[in-house]
């Protein structure tokens, strides 16, 4: 029997015999350590909607619009359905908790044309100053292993230096957003492009 028929049998008998089952796909691993992304498997996926506020309107500070694309590895292709976690510091550059759970934190998932939007407050940078000012972001997308992109960061802010830029994570874009003031705040735009 030529080779390619002999798979196509095997295939076939898999899934007609009793007890026989094929091996799901191995899932793809993370691209690199990620330490903390577990957190975005701690909501349900059928429960998002592609937009989220996670800075509620009591929040102190700025208002800020965050929204974009999500688009595959080659910058064009548009992803639907990955997760997307974001979290940040208020606008003091610290992070509030309450009973242990982060207060400015929140989960999406893309729609069908990849587009995400978040409703936050513009973080301040850490009291330290060593960092600029930034908003994290997790991906969940389907069949792997969650990772981070880099952080959200700000077009202008003098912390965004060249030692900043050299440390980024590779293949995916810098994170910086050009801010535009409007009536409500500010509003930014970024396409996150999803790692090989």
């Amino acid at each position: 029997m030529p080779p390619s028929r002999t798979l196509l049998t095997a295939s076939l008998l898999a899934f007609a015999l009793p007890g026989c089952a094929q091996a799901p796909p191995a899932e793809r691993p993370a691209p690199y350590p990620c330490e903390g992304c577990e957190i975005i498997q701690e909501v349900d996926a059928d429960t998002l909607a592609s937009s989220v506020r996670i800075a509620d309107a009591s929040e102190p500070g700025e208002r800020l619009v965050l929204t974009g694309r999500v688009l595959r590895a080659d910058g064009r292709t548009p992803a639907p359905g990955v997760v997307l976690y974001f979290h940040q510091t208020g606008a003091d550059g610290l992070y509030q908790r309450v009973g242990g759970a982060l207060t400015i934190q929140g989960w999406l998932i893309t729609d069908a044309d990849g587009r995400y939007r978040v409703e936050t407050i513009r973080p301040g940078p850490y009291p330290s100053g060593e960092f600029p000012a930034h908003v994290h972001v997790y991906v969940g997308e389907p069949g792997r292993a969650p990772y981070y992109l880099n952080d959200v960061v700000f077009e202008g802010d003098p912390r965004v230096t060249e030692a900043y830029l050299a440390g980024l994570i590779p293949h995916t874009d810098d994170g910086v957003v050009r801010l535009v003031r409007d009536g409500a705040g500010w509003r930014g735009q970024r396409d996150l492009v999803l790692v090989p």
